[in-house]
């Protein structure tokens, strides 16, 4: 081979354009790149809830939820980006690396990002957003022209991109209070415009396909965000006196981080949602909630342990724990009628609602009674076994244990 067309490979190989639209993967593997790049958000989750695990008031709840919501939207952009149009190449690789870059310098921000750090982390987040602006039009450029009837949705996702990103940038400049809210408000127009991109006349399903590889990238984040119970036992337990009280309280307390791993994955983990533009919109977006009550469950871990020799759980600890797995169980609602399975395995998911209900019920009542930190986990851990040993009956009625099992 010729030192030329070794050359001309190569410059190929890093400079060949994205994917268009059309062009889906439908059978690839998550690459290692991805599972690297999910491993960045470790560390950004891990600030915001930091931060909610020293501060267990209402005010750091909200801004918590806002913060984590940012964070989400940053990756499901990333995700999405990867996911349609990434390339084995030198280009894909060298935008991933750019980055997982721009997101450690943006977790350097987090833990105060609805305060001191607020304009470093405006400012970091409007250039991570600006970079994906950039590379989603590139996209759009290369899209053929068969597929000219879903560049106007395209459009407007990149002109989506682009405002939030003004925004967020122009929020970097106002006080701590006007900031936060305004970040909220770009949460909540991204929510919308997820949302309308789901409505049968968009056809979103027609850009984004529920492929084996989306469906576990959206379960890796979920076991990142489950990562966040175990640092939360852990960072309790190495804070407090380790008694036997106070270590079985942090035991009791992981077992809930497990429940939760055993009812989302056995239950619409690995699982595609139906390929219909709603359902995919709501199955995309009820894996926000889901991950945020998740990291919230992890940061209240870490009262729950310092509180161990109470007589009753701190009010404040038992709202956010009782709430967020009660959040957790609603939302798991529509994942489960979004599935392509829902109708297939009616026998399954039919009553499963109601059970979920009556579950989340008894969290909230578990939170409002605020009995000791080791007997409030463990009726948590309670009620995730009950509703498990619940959907698994249903699935042996229904011969269909040990679907999309390991």
């Amino acid at each position: 081979m010729s030192n030329e067309t070794l050359a001309r490979r190569f410059r190929r190989w890093l400079w060949r354009p994205p994917r268009p639209h059309g062009e889906a993967i439908e059978h690839r593997a998550v690459s290692s790149l991805e599972l690297f790049y999910d491993l960045v958000y470790v560390a950004v989750v891990s600030q915001a809830a930091h931060h909610l695990a020293d501060h267990v008031t209402a005010r750091a709840v909200a801004e918590f939820a806002v913060v984590f919501a940012l964070i989400w939207i940053g990756w499901i952009n990333g995700t999405l980006y990867l996911e349609l149009h990434g390339r084995e190449d030198g280009r894909t690789r060298a935008i991933v690396f750019i980055q997982m870059g721009v997101l450690a310098l943006l977790a350097v921000f987090t833990g105060e990002a609805a305060g001191s750090s607020g304009r470093g982390f405006a400012l970091t987040y409007a250039a991570f957003q600006a970079l994906l602006t950039w590379w989603w039009y590139a996209v759009h450029r290369e899209d053929r022209e068969e597929h000219r009837e879903f560049l106007g949705p395209t459009r407007h996702y990149i002109i989506g991109i682009g405002v939030s990103t003004a925004v967020v940038f122009a929020s970097a400049f106002l006080p701590d209070g006007p900031r936060i809210v305004v970040w909220a408000c770009v949460v909540g127009g991204w929510l919308v415009g997820l949302l309308l991109l789901g409505h049968p006349a968009v056809g979103l399903n027609r850009g984004l396909r529920p492929t084996e590889s989306l469906v576990e990238r959206f379960g890796l984040f979920t076991i990142i965000v489950l990562g966040e119970v175990v640092f939360g036992v852990v960072d309790g337990l190495s804070d407090a006196e380790r008694d036997v009280k106070t270590i079985s309280t942090g035991l009791i307390a992981l077992v809930i981080g497990f429940g939760f791993w055993w009812i989302y994955f056995d239950l619409v983990g690995r699982r595609p949602p139906r390929a219909d533009g709603r359902a995919l919109a709501t199955w995309l977006l009820s894996h926000l909630p889901i991950t945020m009550s998740i990291t919230a469950a992890g940061a209240a871990m870490v009262s729950l342990i310092a509180h161990a020799h109470d007589a009753r759980t701190p009010a404040s600890t038992a709202w956010l724990l009782s709430g967020a797995e009660a959040v957790g169980l609603l939302v798991l609602i529509p994942i489960m009628r979004s599935l392509a399975d829902a109708d297939r395995l009616a026998v399954v998911y039919r009553p499963m609602p109601l059970a979920m209900v009556l579950g989340a019920g008894s969290a909230v009542l578990a939170g409002w009674i605020r009995p000791a930190p080791w007997l409030f986990a463990l009726s948590l851990v309670a009620i995730l076994s009950v509703l498990w040993f619940f959907a698994v009956s249903r699935f042996l009625i229904a011969g269909a244990w040990g679907d999309e099992q390991p």
